[in-house]
């Protein structure tokens, strides 16, 4: 699910501050892995 939402970040369908909770740290690790850091 994390997944889903990082690709939604990328997108501009989403932000950081509509990502559940529990799934943040790891959307984190995932932008950071694709070197996306201007999210909000």
């Amino acid at each position: 699910m994390a997944v889903v939402y990082a690709t939604l970040i990328v997108k501009g369908k989403k932000t950081m501050a509509q990502v559940p909770d529990r799934l943040k740290a790891e959307v984190k690790e995932l932008l950071d892995a694709l070197e996306i850091t201007d999210v909000e």
